[in-house]
């Protein structure tokens, strides 16, 4: 499997991520993946170990002539973003991914590549492994659950890293070099509804909304995407005011971290409005499709009869459900007012889920300001509160304060202007990186983030530059031959 993917330059990356593709690597269920790195560390006869929270740490000593330079910390995170298009027959529990070759794009078929992080994870194995290329002293970092919680981080102990330098190999345009990321912290509100059963004078529907490009939702939330637990609302809301639409069950969206492509809602209406809400349907979706035709050209949405459900939400707290979603803000709040272009706060509405009684909504608020990131998580809470459900805030995880004088900074800035011919753009990202939190116990270590060409992460979408990772490797070298001594 893969067999066109070993064969790119740099084989020795290509095939390490090859390796680790094969081994299901899920947020929270790493314990595959990090008996394949343990087993990979003690193969090279290198220190290899396990802290208490999972973390796989591996140690080579520097190349002849390098032992008199700074110790550096590689890290990438061991899991990935599981996502799949809803017509794709794939069981990430026990398969390895399907990956092939498009123009300059490695690419999955129909789930997400594993680029973020694998390809930096796959980096840092080929350094590890190398017989003839010259570092300094190396500290390889995997850490675990990146994308649901960052607990790998968190867990991480002061003590088990001597290092002075960290690179960070998990941003995505290999023209930036990153000093700077956003804090998060999940909210999550649950409730209950009353359920009232329905008589035969009613037909029911399954509406479905689908083609949506999703994505990360800290990198790609400007972007003016569609989201499909807010357009699905907006759906519901119509239907309801006109035709006195009933709902049943909701399904919609995924990870937290994950824009949402896909939301289903099966819903009920009286028998003499069904053609009145086909034709409705087909006015609103039209309207749906212009709206979003240049950023969602693939966004497709229809209604077709369903099985009549026995149950349906009591009208007073549909309204309640519907009002909830539409006041919580989704997407950018604030921009940055000390970076050009930078989103300074954003929330995501990723998943939400009825039936059975049971609501639940799950969002992901970001911020590099912590004041904002509070402010807006507080207003979202009061929002579903004033609903009557219970709000949960949790997960919190603090930004990266930029440090645009790092010694680090500057010796990749030069590397890249002498290697490239052009000046790298020097940024802080809206994404969670986990440099903010491995501070915490590592403040003296100077950190950066930098990687190779990824786009569309935590998508089906997502694509890796075949070109791009040549550039970052020959990139690396470079700054690891230029390891300053300690």
């Amino acid at each position: 499997m893969n067999k066109e993917i070993r064969v790119l330059e740099p084989k020795n990356i290509w095939n390490k991520f090859a390796d680790l593709n094969a081994v299901p690597r899920p947020s929270k269920h790493e314990e595959r993946v990090i008996e394949f790195m343990m087993d990979f560390g003690r193969s090279l006869g290198l220190e290899t170990t396990k802290d208490a929270v999972g973390n796989v740490i591996i140690k080579k000593p520097a190349s002849v002539g390098m032992e008199d330079r700074k110790t550096v910390i590689l890290q990438s995170h061991l899991d990935m973003v599981h996502q799949k298009n809803a017509d794709t027959d794939f069981d990430f529990s026990t398969q390895g991914i399907e990956m092939y070759v498009d123009g300059d794009w490695v690419k999955a078929k129909g789930t997400t590549l594993g680029a973020d992080n694998g390809l930096g994870v796959a980096t840092i194995m080929a350094l590890l492994e190398s017989k003839d290329i010259s570092h300094p002293p190396l500290e390889a970092l995997f850490t675990i659950d990146e994308e649901t919680g960052m607990t790998g981080a968190k867990g991480l102990q002061g003590g088990l890293l001597e290092g002075d330098i960290l690179l960070n190999l998990d941003t995505e345009d290999d023209d930036e070099i990153d000093i700077g990321c956003a804090g998060g912290i999940d909210i999550t509100a649950k409730g209950v509804y009353r359920e009232i059963p329905l008589d035969e004078g009613f037909a029911a529907y399954k509406i479905v909304v689908k083609g949506l490009s999703g994505g990360h939702s800290g990198m790609d939330i400007h972007l003016g995407l569609g989201n499909a637990n807010k357009i699905m609302n907006d759906l519901l809301i119509m239907g309801h005011e006109q035709l006195g639409l009933r709902i049943s069950k909701i399904d919609g969206g995924g990870l937290r971290n994950a824009i949402p492509r896909e939301s289903t809602a099966l819903v009920a209406v009286k028998v003499s409005d069904s053609k009145e809400l086909e034709t409705l349907f087909k006015d609103w979706a039209s309207n749906l499709k212009k709206e979003f035709a240049a950023t969602e050209p693939n966004l497709v949405i229809f209604c077709e009869p369903a099985p009549l459900s026995q149950m349906v939400m009591e009208a007073k707290d549909q309204l309640a459900l519907t009002e909830a979603i539409k006041n919580a803000l989704n997407g950018v709040h604030a921009m940055s007012k000390t970076m050009i272009d930078l989103v300074e706060t954003s929330n995501n509405i990723a998943r939400v889920e009825v039936g059975d009684g049971q609501i639940k909504i799950a969002c992901l608020t970001r911020s590099s300001v912590e004041a904002g990131k509070m402010e807006l998580a507080k207003n979202l809470q009061s929002n579903f509160e004033k609903a009557g459900y219970e709000v949960v805030l949790s997960g919190e995880y603090p930004g990266w304060n930029p440090n645009p004088d790092g010694a680090i900074l500057e010796l990749l800035r030069t590397k890249y202007r002498e290697l490239f011919n052009e000046q790298p753009r020097v940024v802080a990202c809206h994404a969670g990186l986990e440099c903010g939190i491995l501070g915490k116990n590592y403040p003296g270590v100077d950190m950066i983030s930098f990687g190779p060409t990824i786009k569309g992460a935590h998508s089906p979408d997502e694509r890796a530059s075949i070109s791009s990772l040549q550039k970052f490797w020959k990139f690396i070298l470079e700054i690891l031959l230029e390891i300053p001594k300690k």
